[in-house]
């Protein structure tokens, strides 16, 4: 597969003006059809949500949660399987290096917890109450 098959999330919508590499996985659940991954996020200044750092912060960091509705098959590594709520609760948390949208319409998220192949619908951010 070549870098023209696969969508990095600087190139989706639902990320513009966060930095996903600067990010933390907090958890991961699995509710309803939905997969939840529960996040620290980076907010970029551009973003309409971001805050002046307080000053012994350095960046701006909000609680959020990434959603990936009608989550039918979830992976560690390369594999897929229908058992989405045993495989999510299985899953470390730790700093994200990586999202994108493959060409055969799967999402692979990467960082200190592995490699995590995802079969759903596109994903929301949603920002969480501060």
């Amino acid at each position: 597969m070549s870098d023209d098959d696969t969508v990095d999330w600087r190139r989706l919508r639902e990320f513009t003006d966060v930095d996903l590499g600067a990010s933390y996985v907090l958890s991961w659940h699995v509710d309803g059809a939905s997969l939840f991954v529960d996040v620290d996020v980076f907010l970029t200044p551009r973003h309409p949500f971001y805050e002046e750092p307080r000053p012994a912060e350095k960046v701006c960091i909000r609680p959020a949660v990434i959603e990936f509705p009608y989550c039918e098959k979830l992976g560690r590594g390369a594999e897929l399987t229908s058992e989405v709520t045993d495989i999510a609760a299985e899953i470390p948390h730790g700093a994200i290096a990586g999202l994108r949208r493959l060409s055969n319409g799967h999402y692979e998220i990467t960082g200190e917890f592995g490699t995590v192949m995802i079969d759903a619908e596109r994903p929301i951010l949603r920002l969480k109450e501060p």
